[in-house]
């Protein structure tokens, strides 16, 4: 049995999960009337209310008490003096520093990081006062009037969600584009109607040499030579790099004047806030940039200085532990009530499955508990005529975040009153369903009573916040992050390597020229695989 599993933290959860598993969130409220105002938390311009989860008060002590067992404290201390706590890579994690004010210093092996930080957020601010006020100009002299961002993993899904939740911030006069899968529909139907003499690419990729982000980046470059007359010096003009690999930029004809750094200490999936979010801002300008830094800033002071107890993200992460460990959840849902955040659960999947899908410990021995939940879900109201249905009375425990606001970004009639009435409304129903007696009252039909009857006791999270601006983002985004943290904690394994994403990448490498070679290749794979290769060929007209 596993150290976890052993240990008396655990050993207590286990026992109280016994005793109050079979309580209903009906009797939780009705025997606490303050129930739904004490078992919430604030800070950051976030209300978190807890109070609709299967917990009693006594079960955050017990989770609390958990966290503190497995040395959480210092752990997450541990990240913020940037100790390499990355340690399958021996290195440190310090998205922290991304957002940490110009007048902090932090030193980690001989250089203060923070420093770093700033200049290239400064170079950043003025290459985008350039390309936003038309004096960067592309090779013909026109303003740039599109812009593709061209990455993958972390340096697609964080600008591209940025970029929607923070677009009634944006500047209207220019187009922001995202080009991440290698499939070329999405390169082509991202300047299908695109100027080239007006079109600026941000090819964003730390080695660059990421097979998908480089494949695209050599098509848009011929792209750009095709469209402007084959003169090799237009590629300095309409692309920047947002990487470390100087050669292979200088290499592409990109000026490494116009290439923007970012550090090994920073993970993909937690760097939409260094040089990957350049897109960002070009869109919504460094003002709101810096806006945008001080919301995550704020989280972070919040998740280091806050007691366990009413700490937002240490909260939401021992919940996600309390479900997966102990309820055996599998998933975990989030749906926001804005359609400006259509594209933040895809972000959390990456964040939180990338970071916590893990089935080894910090040293190396399997786990026999549960990890990483299967983060899902789509904006509200839409899901609520789809999947909420299974959500509702389905065989499964679903675990879910609601997150709205108190006020529309573009106050149209009643429409905002419509839309939060259904956060309020759906939390309410999953938690208390409608029982066999309150339909018999109504009259319904004794045969449709089995049908329409809803078991409740389903656990939902609201997020509450007063409007989506980018302080706001800044601060959601760090909360998930540090829940992430805390879950990886508890679990003893490392959320900030990724080595599951390699396997399949390196296989691929080895059948692209099976694929592609004029003579019929050895073959040396399962007989499955091996007739995929030998039916796509024949499709291709190749022996």
């Amino acid at each position: 049995m596993s150290e976890l599993r052993e240990s008396e933290a655990f050993k207590t959860l286990e026992s109280h999960r016994a005793d109050t598993g079979g309580l209903h969130l009906r009797d939780l409220f009705a025997e606490d009337p303050s129930r739904g105002t004490d078992l919430v938390a604030e800070a950051c311009g976030l209300y978190f209310d807890y109070s609709k989860n299967r917990i009693t008060r006594e079960t955050i002590g017990l989770l609390t008490a958990l966290a503190r067992d497995r040395r959480m404290p210092e752990r997450r201390d541990a990240m913020f003096r940037g100790e390499h706590i990355n340690v399958s890579e021996d290195r440190a994690v310090l998205h922290v520093a991304l957002r940490m004010p110009r007048s902090r210093s932090l030193v980690v092996d001989g250089v203060d990081v923070v420093r770093e930080v700033h200049e290239v957020l400064d170079r950043m601010a003025d290459f985008s006062e350039k390309v936003r006020s038309g004096e960067w100009k592309g090779q013909t002299g026109k303003p740039i009037r599109r812009i593709v961002n061209i990455g993958i993993g972390g340096s697609d899904l964080g600008p591209v969600m940025a970029y929607e939740a923070l677009k009634d911030y944006s500047r209207r006069d220019l187009e922001f584009r995202f080009v991440s899968n290698v499939d070329g529909t999405d390169f082509y139907e991202a300047t299908l109607d695109a100027d080239p003499a007006e079109t600026l690419f941000i090819v964003s990729s730390k080695t660059f040499t990421t097979l998908e982000t480089m494949t695209n980046a050599h098509t848009a470059r011929q792209w750009v030579l095709d469209g402007l007359g084959g003169d090799e010096s237009a590629i300095a003009k309409h692309f920047v790099a947002v990487s470390t690999n100087a050669e292979g930029v200088a290499g592409f004809g990109i000026d490494t004047g116009n290439m923007f750094g970012f550090w090994e200490w920073v993970g993909g999936r937690y760097s939409m806030d260094s040089a990957i979010g350049l897109s960002t801002m070009l869109a919504i300008g460094p003002d709101r940039f810096a806006e945008m830094l001080d919301g995550f800033h704020a989280m972070d002071e919040h998740f280091l200085e806050t007691n366990l107890e009413t700490n937002l993200p240490v909260l939401h992460g021992l919940l996600t532990v309390w479900y997966r460990n102990f309820f055996e959840a599998e998933t975990h849902a989030v749906f926001p009530y804005s359609e400006y955040l259509h594209r933040f659960p895809a972000y959390l999947q990456q964040l939180t499955m990338e970071s916590n899908g893990k089935s080894v410990t910090l040293d190396g021995a399997r786990v026999d508990y549960g990890t990483g939940a299967i983060f899902w879900g789509e904006p509200g109201t839409n899901g609520q005529h789809s999947f909420y249905q299974l959500v509702h009375q389905g065989t499964e425990l679903i675990p879910a975040d609601f997150i709205g606001f108190n006020h529309a970004l573009n106050p149209l009639g009643n429409h905002q009153d419509l839309l939060v009435s259904n956060v309020f409304a759906q939390t309410e129903a999953l938690a208390f369903g409608k029982t066999v007696e309150q339909l018999r009252a109504e009259g319904v039909d004794e045969r449709l009573i089995p049908h329409k009857t809803f078991l409740g006791n389903r656990p939902t999270s609201t997020i509450m916040a007063d409007r989506l601006t980018p302080k706001t983002l800044g601060s959601l985004v760090a909360l998930y992050e540090h829940s992430v943290f805390t879950q990886g904690a508890i679990w003893n394994i490392d959320s900030f390597d990724q080595w599951g994403v390699e396997l399949g990448k390196a296989l691929a490498q080895a059948i692209i020229p099976e694929l592609e070679s004029e003579e019929p290749p050895p073959l040396d794979h399962d007989s499955s695989t091996t007739e995929l290769i030998r039916r796509y060929r024949e499709a291709n007209g190749r022996k």
